[in-house]
């Protein structure tokens, strides 16, 4: 009996992604139901995860791949991140110590050994033609890599953008 093949996977960045840079929109991209609803954090938060959107917990999930987190926040993305998108603890990307300098962004090489040939999806904002051209010549499986537009984070499009391409896998 041949083995079941492994869910894809959703590298997922936080700054730019989840924790937009940009004024809050009021309105992402037109509609009413993209719009940002800031909220109120315990004393002491960190103030600038008000901009999460919550709502983006349950869209993640209903993706067909396994979630990562592939952020500076490391762990702390459980602790912080996770409970306010109504996420279960996910497996982190542990960073090798790298100073390598280049075109490619410090993360490309490690998402690439991390996914060992799954198929992946990187959301992030800073991802650039470079990155793209060297995870097609060096990973041995299917990848979207996603560039999110850091004033504004991941917007329904987006989300459309990837389950469009986890359904044709």
């Amino acid at each position: 009996m041949p083995e079941p093949l492994e869910r894809p996977l959703l590298f997922l960045d936080v700054d730019g992604p989840l924790i937009p840079f940009g004024a809050p929109v009021p309105y992402l991209d037109g509609r009413s139901d993209d719009r940002m609803v800031p909220r109120r954090l315990p004393s002491g938060s960190n103030p600038l995860l008000a901009r999460i959107d919550s709502r983006h917990g349950v869209r993640l999930s209903a993706l067909p791949c396994d979630l990562v987190w592939a952020t500076t926040w490391m762990a702390e993305a459980n602790e912080a991140i996770s409970p306010l998108l109504g996420l279960p603890e996910l497996p982190v990307v542990d960073w090798p110590d790298s100073d390598e300098e280049g075109p490619l962004h410090w993360k490309t090489r490690g998402l690439v050994e991390w996914a060992a040939g799954r198929p992946f999806v990187w959301v992030d904002d800073e991802i650039t033609d470079a990155d793209r051209v060297w995870v097609s010549a060096h990973h041995h499986g299917r990848a979207l890599l996603h560039g999110v537009d850091a004033r504004c984070g991941l917007t329904r499009a987006d989300l459309i953008v990837i389950a469009d391409w986890l359904g044709r896998l």
